[in-house]
């Protein structure tokens, strides 16, 4: 009986003190029940048999108790996974801060990738990169360029997802976000507050472009560690980069799926679902939306001068604006939610609107004034003409031409005097 209640004692003991919130170590635990053991005239245990009873503590048991409920969750409770079963069924978007320090004006900072990836092959559909924090306009930016079709032309993936993947984040569960969905007929799903294993296709994403891009390059500063010399490239360069490690991880077989995302997501030889065009795509997603006059130089705005020909018809109208931020070279023009032209920065885009083609231009939208004006005075002219006609249809008589005194509108007509001395 005695040796049950040592055992009794010596087992408890030493898992509720490995059990606390501060976690002690084994040899502080051994010797805590020691004194225990002292106190109530039991034999102490050896630091082996402490040993084996901290060490024989389920390893949940432990989490729980040393981490919280936080970390229990995010390592043991199970986890629906969500496997999409062909390309575009279901896209996951999210942001991250980025590892690494680029140059700009201010001072080195660290970028935000927001990324939009196919579930089902792993193949990046947009992504955008800025300096400034994730914001509804960011997410719309890389759907945006996740949605259309690409410059280049090895990257092929593009239409619209049936279902979105995303967290709780005030820009994913915005209205605007939910309008879109509604118009482009996509599904928002939202993933369960606070437990990111549930995006794991995305995470798992941004660990390989830790692993196996930035840690190469200059400027690379992992959480808790070093910078990696000095930082050396610019947002604008870094992009370039990016875009030729996204060319390589999409050739590049995927551990989980044993295929290239790019082979995978053209594998099914599926159809895209696309918007109708760009426009419209834009009057969706790309919320960047200003109101402006049109000048007769053009449209001015952030001290730049934009030019087209259509532009011509709609001197004096006000246009809403919507531009992407990354490529100011170039906005589109909307007027009464109607798309009506691209117009040209000719300072970014290097390229001119020829003289020619404004004076074209401008003498058309003339020639098309002048031919309002006579066919309106033509209209005015007709119905003076009939006016006239039909007052004198009502002031003649029957018996005869009209008289003077019949005429109202004769006698009314002053008569100029004239004097004996001219």
């Amino acid at each position: 009986m005695a040796s049950i209640v040592r055992f009794r004692h010596s087992s408890r003991k030493p898992s509720e003190a490995s059990l606390s919130r501060s976690p002690l170590p084994v040899a502080a635990i051994c010797r805590q029940v020691r004194r225990l053991a002292k106190d109530l005239g039991e034999e102490p245990p050896s630091y082996w048999v402490v040993y084996r009873i901290v060490s024989g503590l389920p390893a949940d048991l432990v989490t729980l108790a040393h981490e919280g409920t936080k970390a229990y969750s995010n390592t043991f409770e199970l986890v629906h996974r969500r496997e999409a079963d062909r390309s575009n069924a279901v896209w996951q978007a999210d942001h991250t801060p980025l590892d690494i320090l680029l140059l700009r004006p201010e001072g080195a900072a660290k970028p935000w990738l927001t990324t939009v990836i196919d579930d089902y092959s792993r193949a990046v559909a947009g992504y955008f990169l800025s300096f400034e924090d994730p914001s509804a306009l960011h997410s719309s930016l890389a759907l945006r360029q996740a949605i259309w079709r690409k410059e280049d032309p090895r990257w092929i993936i593009c239409g619209i997802p049936d279902a979105l993947y995303t967290d709780n984040g005030s820009d994913f569960t915005s209205r605007h976000l939910e309008q879109v969905g509604a118009d482009l007929k996509i599904r928002l799903v939202f993933s369960i507050p606070g437990k990111p294993r549930g995006r794991g296709r995305i995470e798992r994403f941004f660990r390989t472009v830790n692993e196996m891009f930035l840690c190469e390059l200059d400027g690379y500063a992992p959480a808790g560690g070093a910078v990696r010399g000095k930082p050396t490239l610019t947002l604008a360069e870094f992009d370039n980069r990016f875009r030729v490690f996204l060319d390589v991880y999409h050739h590049r077989e995927n551990a989980e799926t044993k295929m290239p995302p790019l082979e995978r997501w053209e594998a099914t030889g599926f159809l895209p679902r696309m918007p109708d065009s760009l426009e419209q795509l834009d009057l969706l997603l790309v919320q960047v939306a200003k109101a402006r006059q049109v000048r007769p130089d053009g449209i001015h705005f952030q001290s730049l001068r934009y030019i087209s020909t259509t532009l011509a018809a709609y001197v004096g109208e006000t246009v809403t604006l919507r531009f992407d931020p990354r490529d100011m070279a170039e906005i589109r023009v909307f007027h009464n939610e109607r798309f009506l032209c691209r117009a040209v920065c000719a300072e970014l885009a290097g390229t001119t609107v020829p003289l020619r083609e404004i004076l074209r231009a401008r003498n058309r939208r003339r020639r098309e004034l002048r031919g309002v004006l006579r066919d309106r005075q033509a209209a005015v002219d007709s119905l003076l003409e009939m006016k006239r006609g039909e007052t004198g249809q009502t002031t003649e008589k029957e018996d005869g031409p009209p008289t003077p005194a019949d005429n109202p509108t004769k006698e009314s007509t002053p008569v100029l005097k004239r004097y004996r001395n001219e």
